[in-house]
C-alpha cells in the first residue's frame, strides 16, 4: 500500500498538466477568436480535455488519500 501514494501523486500531476494545457488553449482561443460563436466553438472543443484532466486529478488524489489511510 505504500506504493499507492507515489502512484497517486504521479496521476495527480498528470491531471494538473492537463488542466494547465486546457487553460493555455482557452487563453489562446480568446486571443485568436474573431467573434463569440468562434470562441464558443473553440472552448467547447477544449471542454473534454478539461473535464478529463479534472477526473484524472481527482482519481490521483483519491489514490493518495486511500494510501495514507491504509498505511
Amino acid at each position: 500500500m505504500d506504493l499507492l501514494i507515489p502512484i497517486g501523486a504521479v496521476i495527480s500531476v498528470i491531471g494538473i498538466i492537463g488542466i494547465a494545457l486546457s487553460i493555455v488553449q482557452v487563453r489562446r482561443a480568446k486571443r485568436m477568436a474573431a467573434n463569440d460563436d468562434e470562441l464558443r466553438a473553440k472552448i467547447q472543443a477544449v471542454l473534454p480535455l478539461n473535464l478529463g484532466a479534472f477526473l484524472v486529478s481527482v482519481i490521483g488524489l483519491m489514490c493518495v488519500v486511500i494510501g495514507v489511510i491504509l498505511t
